[in-house]
């Protein structure tokens, strides 16, 4: 018999290994109490990390210390300043330490130049390719397995700009995105949304709006805030872009 065949019989249990020739390298392996990555059955192990956010550019400080500081916040700047990732880490923040009892996130379900036509299934169904942004930062920030809990609880609520019309946001943190998608009017319901002790901070880039050429509101709405003292309308630059060098220079021919 040879080696191989006296390998395998031992791994599949067919004899013990003494019965074997005496050969250092033929030995039964341990099967019994083996390392698995999933864990045990029925251990129930949540992991997750939380990340020290720290600022990169003068603009994401100016930026975080205007979140701390007031009310409602307008951020705006080009893409991948980090205007999302800090809004929503702040969210998170404020709600782990208990300033605010839930997390609204809404952005505008607008198509990026192309038609995808009318997506299977039902409302969250269709709205998720729209949502998966938020969706992705919030991950980022908090296990899977606490993000589900926390929707599923009222916690966390993401929702299009379109059902938020009638609402009183009191006791959350709100984040607008993308607000370069809104018609004015819609950021003036969004705006007004803002109830006792919440906080709300509105992300977007008025370069890159969907919308048709002068239909976006935001570059309207933050130049009428610049004058409100209780207002902060923080701009990021090019020089505020902490994705892949390239970004910036793409964005500054473009």
């Amino acid at each position: 018999m040879t080696k191989r065949a006296l390998k395998r019989m031992v791994r599949e249990g067919g004899f013990e290994a003494t019965h074997a020739p005496d050969d250092g390298k033929i030995r039964r392996l341990h099967v019994q109490g083996a390392w698995s990555p999933l864990g045990h059955q029925g251990e129930d192990r949540e992991q997750g990390y939380l990340k020290t956010i720290k600022a990169k550019s003068p603009g994401q400080t100016e930026l975080m210390a205007a979140i701390d500081a007031k009310n409602l916040v307008m951020a705006l700047g080009p893409a991948g300043t980090g205007k999302t990732y800090l809004a929503i880490a702040k969210a998170v923040e404020a709600l782990e330490a208990g300033k605010v009892g839930r997390i609204v996130l809404s952005r505008p379900a607008v198509e990026a130049g192309e038609s995808i036509g009318y997506l299977p299934g039902d409302m969250e169904d269709k709205l998720a390719p729209y949502l998966r942004p938020l969706y992705d930062a919030l991950s980022d920030r908090l296990s899977m397995k606490r993000v589900r809990a926390l929707i599923a609880e009222g916690a966390i609520e993401i929702a299009p700009v379109g059902y938020m019309r009638g609402r009183t946001l009191n006791n959350a943190f709100v984040v607008i995105d993308e607000a370069q998608n809104c018609t004015f009017m819609q950021l003036k319901m969004l705006l007004t949304r803002l109830g006792w002790h919440s906080t709300m901070v509105v992300t977007g880039d008025p370069n890159q709006s969907d919308l048709l050429p002068g239909v976006s509101g935001l570059a309207d709405v933050a130049d009428r805030f610049e004058a409100v003292p209780n207002i902060a309308v923080v701009r990021l630059a090019e020089q505020d872009i902490v994705r892949h060098p390239l970004v910036a220079e793409m964005l500054h021919v473009l």
